[in-house]
């Protein structure tokens, strides 16, 4: 009878950590965050719930299960689910607490003593609202049993909620402080419905915060190159039928390895289902790799460019398709981040580009970003492989996400060109007349003031994108007038303006950028 009342509960049976082929983390990496955990179960005065926040592909679910496992072993796991965009039944918000609650009657005879008179006399609770699941199925047999126990959800984020504020975040968030003993370890994006349930006041003192992308580089690198060190040696074994040469793979191929892992476990597994492919020699998969360091195409089609549509077409599933003027400005703040030379803070990427909501705009974006809290902090891809795979139209398989280098490159010199326009004028920084620069004691205050870091870019990079303009592109007329008004009335200042700086040098080679490129239009017409 009891196993008959558990199992109407209709759980997602493949949502615990036992279930599927995950992996967890290899011996001897990740140590850091794990001791952090394995602290934070202990102490019974640390805060009750756990967000590992991280970006894509930085390992975020290899942790959840290892966690999981010691966890499990040292007799303190309750209940795991691990949740999938790839599975209805693991993607459902209205399945994690049910299956929640079947784990834990399974683990816990006091829970499930408490949870049977529930479930027979709510035999449709699955169906109730998530409030009422919470309060049935996990606060009250808990305030009756008094259970001490860990609870892990991993991948909040691959959960469909639409919600402004993550539905399940916003119960718990009314519910933690009444079942003190329980712990709640959660890994999720930092999407923008996942970060604002964390900052929900009634939870937030309840929380800690792990950012799995600002650990240290070294420590990251050091574990990626254990992992690719034993994967390989792995290769070698599996595939002694190749000949494999002796002190393969080398020390600097390890290290080019690493070097375009750049902190992305998920670089380095899928760059070793790339070598350990059956069909192909793991030397030749390996020099296909370290013959082309700046690219990441072969690694692409193991497994990143899937990651990155994935991310990409949740994040921005509620636009519709056929939104033409929102798809058009966020290629066009997403090119500008990711083709300027010189990163720009929010703030000025906004007075360049007269966009007002950037920050809106990629929102959606903070698990491929790194995206400052405030307009003064600087956005940065986190790693190269990302601007890659978006400007590759064969990798990039959604148009609406495209960028097109030349045609981005062009709007960023219409936009300079624009900017000086409006900004330059003589005697910009209001310097008295005849003063000399290495005089004027509050030179570098007065640029910053009456320049500005957006127009200070535009007269430092402009004529740089201007030769990334492609040859064909439709709209080199707009550009010819641009370059026209800016002799005609900007020349001068914008030599001062280089002058204040102390870069007039890049004046000169950006004369030289400006002829190069009507050369090469010349040549086309």
């Amino acid at each position: 009878m009891d196993l008959v009342l558990l199992n109407g509960m209709h759980h997602a049976v493949d949502a615990g950590y036992l279930c599927g082929s995950r992996q967890g983390c290899m011996k001897g990496t990740r140590k850091d965050i794990l001791f952090q955990l394995e602290g934070w179960l202990k102490d019974e005065q640390d805060k009750q719930v756990f967000w590992l926040n991280g970006l894509a592909g930085t390992g975020k679910s290899t942790i959840a299960q290892t966690f999981a496992e010691m966890s499990f072993a040292d007799g303190k796991l309750g209940a795991s689910f691990f949740c999938s965009q790839d599975f209805e039944n693991r993607s459902n918000l209205q399945t994690i607490l049910p299956t929640v609650a079947f784990q834990l009657a399974h683990s816990y005879q006091g829970f499930r003593q408490e949870l049977l008179p529930v479930l027979i006399a709510n035999p449709d609770v699955r169906q109730e609202s998530l409030c009422s699941q919470m309060e049935k199925l996990i606060v009250g047999p808990f305030q009756a049993a008094q259970t001490p126990t860990l609870i892990i959800i991993d991948a909040l984020d691959e959960c469909k909620d639409q919600e402004p504020v993550s539905a399940l975040l916003s119960i718990l968030s009314r519910y933690v402080d009444k079942i003190p003993l329980v712990k709640f370890f959660i890994t999720g994006r930092p999407e923008p419905r996942i970060r604002s349930g964390f900052r929900l006041k009634s939870l937030q003192p309840h929380t800690e915060v792990f950012r799995l992308h600002e650990v240290e580089p070294c420590l990251v690198d050091n574990d990626i190159m254990l992992f690719l060190k034993a994967q390989l040696a792995n290769i070698v074994i599996d595939q002694s039928d190749c000949n494999l040469p002796e002190e393969w793979p080398s020390s600097s191929d390890l290290d080019i390895l690493c070097m375009k892992a750049a902190g992305l476990f998920i670089y380095a597994s899928t760059a070793i289902k790339y070598i350990a492919s059956k069909d192909h020699p793991p030397p030749q998969r390996l020099t296909d790799i370290i013959l082309n360091p700046q690219s990441s195409i072969e690694e692409g089609k193991s497994g990143i460019d899937q990651l990155y549509n994935g991310v990409l077409e949740q994040a921005y599933s509620n636009i519709p398709a056929d939104d033409n003027r929102f798809y058009s400005n966020l290629r066009s703040v997403i090119g500008a981040v990711l083709l300027v030379f010189n990163p720009l803070p929010i703030k000025a990427l906004s007075d360049l580009l007269r966009v007002s909501n950037i920050s809106t705009t990629i929102s959606s974006l903070h698990s491929l970003l790194l995206v400052p809290e405030s307009e003064a902090g600087v956005v940065r891809i986190f790693h190269k492989s990302f601007s890659d795979f978006l400007m590759d139209l064969g990798r990039c398989k959604t148009e609406r996400f495209f960028i097109n280098p030349s045609v981005h490159h062009q709007e960023i010199v219409l936009a300079c060109l624009s900017l000086m326009k409006e900004k330059l004028r003589r005697n910009i920084c209001n310097l008295d007349d005849y003063t000399s620069l290495n005089k004027a004691e509050d030179l570098p205050t007065r640029c910053k003031s009456h320049i500005g870091d957006a127009l200070e870019y535009a007269c430092q990079f402009w004529t740089k994108h201007l030769i990334e303009v492609s040859n064909g592109s439709h709209s080199v007329r707009e550009v010819h007038e641009a370059i026209d008004v800016f002799f005609q009335t900007c020349f001068l200042s914008w030599v001062e303006v280089l002058s204040l700086m102390r870069i007039l040098g890049v004046g000169v080679y950006a004369l030289k950028n400006i002829d190069q490129w009507y050369m090469l239009v010349s040549c086309t017409e």
